[in-house]
């Protein structure tokens, strides 16, 4: 693995092409500047507690195992460490045009990874209580944001508000006949104190 520099350490998982300046940019191939990482080989070769951000943009849709994925970011990412996400919506075209995609995601993917705290939950976000299915996974999150956007084509842009007034009930009521084209998340890592 190449020397990096000292300082926090900044992800940029999947980078393609986009190979950041100040970042440990990963891809599987190599895109020049990037080192060549198998994300769906564990355990991925960062320290725990050891990143300070991570950028996910149009990668974790083509990995394998969701839980393990999520797992091992909260392992290599320090107390209050930010991750932002974006991943094709699994209605849009973005997601299920391209055969390489395996794992769907919807407005809720994070919720059964969320650090609840003494948060006032919404009626439909009750199950959280007991009926969250993550396999035991120490892997906690605040979700400071979770957001459909709906197309890249600015004219459109002013439907990025209406559809995230709500964005649960959107998707479950109206995602089938305004389909975003991808989610954006904000999650910060919750860890225990030492």
């Amino acid at each position: 693995m190449a020397d990096r520099a000292g300082g926090p350490l900044r992800l940029n998982l999947g980078c393609n092409a986009d190979v950041r300046s100040g970042w440990v940019n990963v891809d599987i191939a190599d895109y020049g500047g990037n080192e060549i990482i198998d994300l769906n080989s564990y355990p991925w070769p960062f320290e725990d507690n050891s990143v300070a951000e991570v950028s996910a943009s149009h990668v974790l849709e083509h990995l394998d195992n969701f839980n393990a994925v999520v797992t091992e970011l909260w392992r290599i990412c320090e107390p209050d460490a930010l991750i932002d996400v974006a991943v094709p919506f699994f209605l849009s075209t973005k997601f299920y045009s391209e055969p390489d995609h395996r794992i769907p995601f919807g407005i809720r993917s994070f919720d059964n990874y969320e650090f609840l705290g003494d948060r006032n939950l919404k009626f439909y976000e009750r199950w959280k209580l007991s009926g969250r299915t993550n396999y035991q996974s120490p892997a906690r999150f605040v979700v400071e944001s979770k957001r459909f956007h709906f197309s890249n084509f600015a004219v459109l842009s002013w439907l990025d508000h209406l559809i995230n007034v709500e964005p649960v009930i959107f998707e479950r009521f109206f995602a089938t006949l305004l389909t975003p084209e991808e989610i954006r998340f904000r999650l910060r890592v919750m860890k225990a104190a030492a």
